[in-house]
């Protein structure tokens, strides 16, 4: 019997070449990072060959991965454009998402393009600003939905998840209990800003402006750099910072989706928002 190139295997194989992570690519596709192994495993076996070579950092195609990779572009997507035909008419429409900067990286790069690859004839739109001002546009009906950051006693019924920031700073920064706390300030309208502001006024420590950015990058730079402490997620904290667990705690916050009213009644807007709740409640 002639080997065959099983679409599930091509699928974990491209979600592997995008991405460059193996982790990623399991979400991605919604399996296990041990059946992604399999799979790659399989599709060695079929065409003859090594496919990917792994590290700590990242994923890099072999030469053969390579010929695959562009060899068989056109076979998923000739896949797919045959089962959207036999199924029916596709999912369609114009959706603007309102995003974060701290979150917009991680869901450009690992929701989005799942979505775009299985509704095709659906338009992102992807806009970035603080928290507080998306809620505000989707008040008016400027976003069909938006990805913000609240502080838990909001009481939103349906967080898609809870947070505790933390305080953290660069692995080289000392700080000195008779001066001031430098500070890595996040945009006018997000929630941290203002909880570190107040946490800080509550316990009484002084502290000064280093960085006032609405960049999360520009934000993290500074840290990773030593020159202020800031709050993040627990989970973005990078190998180039530290905790500082001496500095006053913060109430949790809530991640939430939220959507227009306007968005109500639209089974595309419905889609992207059980897509990236899906995701995100899955702790990714």
């Amino acid at each position: 019997m002639r080997p065959t190139l099983d679409i599930d295997l091509l699928r974990t194989f491209h979600a592997i070449a995008r991405l460059g992570q193996f982790r990623a690519a399991a979400a991605f596709v919604n399996r296990s990072p041990a059946a992604v192994s399999v799979h790659i495993q399989r599709l060695e076996q079929v065409v003859g060959g090594r496919l990917l070579e792994r590290d700590n950092q990242a994923v890099v195609l072999t030469p053969l991965g390579s010929k695959l990779l562009a060899s068989t572009l056109g076979l998923l997507s000739a896949h797919d454009d045959i089962l959207r035909e036999l199924q029916g008419a596709p999912l369609s429409g114009h959706i603007k998402l309102g995003l974060p900067d701290e979150y917009a990286s991680h869901v450009i790069r690992h929701i989005l393009p799942r979505f775009a690859d299985s509704f095709p004839a659906v338009e992102l739109e992807v806009s970035t600003a603080a928290s507080q001002a998306l809620v505000e546009q989707i008040g008016r009906n400027r976003l069909h939905l938006a990805l913000v950051v609240q502080p838990s006693k909001r009481q939103c019924p349906t967080p898609l998840a809870v947070t505790v920031p933390v305080w953290v700073g660069g692995r080289s920064l000392a700080l000195q209990a008779n001066r001031p706390l430098p500070l890595a300030l996040h945009a006018a309208d997000c929630p941290y800003r203002e909880a570190m502001i107040d946490a800080l006024t509550r316990a009484g420590r002084h502290w000064r402006v280093v960085v006032s950015s609405p960049s999360a990058s520009v934000v993290a730079a500074a840290i990773e750099a030593g020159l202020a402490v800031t709050l993040l997620d627990r989970a973005r904290v990078s190998a180039a910072m530290r905790i500082l667990d001496e500095l006053p705690s913060v109430a949790p916050h809530e991640v939430q989706l939220l959507r227009s009213a306007t968005a109500a009644s639209q089974p595309a807007v419905a889609m992207l928002e059980s897509v990236i709740g899906e995701y995100l409640r899955g702790g990714t």
